[in-house]
């Protein structure tokens, strides 16, 4: 037997204007999801327990069997964990994102332009951050080079108990004053944010993507920080081999933590320019090398959200159907038992651009079929809640889908 989860990130939605009072998964074409409803078990899951905020990493352990509220520290530690950062019990690791920032001389006067820097590529964004890191670092900082416009800064000996770091996500098109770090031992935090736009705001690399039309990274902007976490190996707590296929830290540190299989794609991006393809094929090689579970995480509905482009995340559930799911499947026709779990980790609806802890559709299927098949003929948010079926714990989705019947 074989298990597939397809982790369609930040796929949800709330009607919206722009697809005239319909979500994406409404709009999308997707012969190939919309095909398995009628056969599969559909229903709702809260990914987000009460009281913790509705983020990528709280949500994906949920999907991957862990209960957030026993092992979840924070962010940027899951993240460090693939960078190769060895954190110490005294260190504090943090998101450290490049994000554009407008033009004003007070920075609490600055908007927040662009979350992502124009979407930066790891080799401009590690020439950055090393500068931040010769300026800056070296002492009680540490900046290290993740992603794209992912990093993580480690502080040694630093405090957690410094109150609310904002994703920049949080507020695109927003005046940053009240957003910043105010909890007093938080200060050397703004300090650095304060000190890097120094650094940035003329350096070559962002002279040339102004040329080129592009936003500039002109600080950086801290936030999610967390001490080494512990988890579970993966297979010690479910029996069973896993892989995961992501091109995002955050996932790959999961998995490194879990002792999963991680599956390196050559032009994994974690946007729509993404390569689908790689993922899928590294899927498939993980299990035929012995692997029982892959999780496949695809990052472009949720960064299209995080922009409001409906159109574009329409584009990414048909493209994750069309040239993922589809193929997939039809590659894995010669094993006898396959099951495979489809949703998001959390909504990201178009309207507020942002994420939310409303709980999310999915869709298990079993290729013997299931007791419980919903006669569906679509996979969308309505569909799913239309069938009765809750699940008030997501984290018992991984031990449904090992056990469907």
């Amino acid at each position: 037997m074989k298990y597939v989860v397809l982790l369609c990130d930040g796929m949800a939605d709330l009607p919206c204007e722009a697809l005239q009072g319909k979500t994406p998964m409404e709009v999308a074409d997707k012969p190939c999801m919309d095909a398995l409803a009628p056969k599969s078990e559909l229903g709702i899951a809260y990914t987000v327990p009460e009281g913790m905020s509705p983020g990528s990493d709280v949500a994906n352990l949920s999907v991957l069997g862990y209960r957030p509220q026993e092992c979840y520290t924070g962010r940027s530690p899951l993240e460090a964990a693939n960078i190769g950062i060895d954190l110490t019990d005294d260190d504090v690791a943090i998101r450290c994102n490049l994000v554009t920032l407008s033009d004003e001389e007070d920075y609490a006067a600055k908007t927040m332009v662009d979350y992502c820097a124009g979407d930066i590529h790891t080799a401009q964004a590690d020439e950055l951050i090393r500068a931040v890191q010769a300026e800056l670092g070296g002492g009680e900082f540490d900046f290290y080079t993740g992603t794209a416009y992912r990093h993580c800064l480690v502080w040694h000996g630093g405090k957690t108990a410094i109150g609310k770091l904002t994703p920049p996500h949080d507020i695109s098109g927003q005046v940053v004053g009240e957003h910043l770090p105010q909890h007093p031992d938080a200060q050397p935090l703004l300090t650095l944010m304060k000190k890097s736009e120094t650094i940035l705001k003329n350096h070559p690399v962002n002279q040339k993507r102004r040329e080129a039309g592009l936003n500039p990274a002109t600080s950086v902007w801290l936030w999610g920080h967390g001490k080494r976490p512990q988890l579970q190996n993966f297979t010690e707590r479910f029996g069973v081999k896993g892989a995961m296929v992501s091109a995002v830290d955050l996932l790959k540190g999961i998995a490194r933590l879990g002792d999963m299989r991680l599956c390196e794609v050559e032009g994994a991006t974690g946007y729509i320019d993404t390569n689908f393809e790689g993922k899928r094929e590294a899927a498939l090689a993980a299990l035929r090398d012995g692997c029982d579970m892959v999780y496949i995480h695809l990052e472009a509905p949720d960064e299209c959200g995080h922009r409001g482009e409906a159109l574009n995340k329409v584009r990414a559930i048909e493209e994750i159907d069309r040239r993922v799911l589809a193929p997939l499947l039809e590659s894995m026709k010669d094993i006898d038992d396959v099951s495979v779990l489809i949703m998001p980790d959390h909504p990201t609806p178009l309207n507020i651009k942002t994420h939310s802890a409303a709980p999310v559709p999915y869709l298990l299927y079993r290729s013997t079929g299931v007791e419980n098949a919903s006669a569906a003929a679509r996979f969308t948010e309505a569909t799913a809640a239309a069938t009765g079926n809750v699940m008030a714990e997501a984290s018992d989705l991984m031990g449904r889908l090992l056990s469907v019947k």
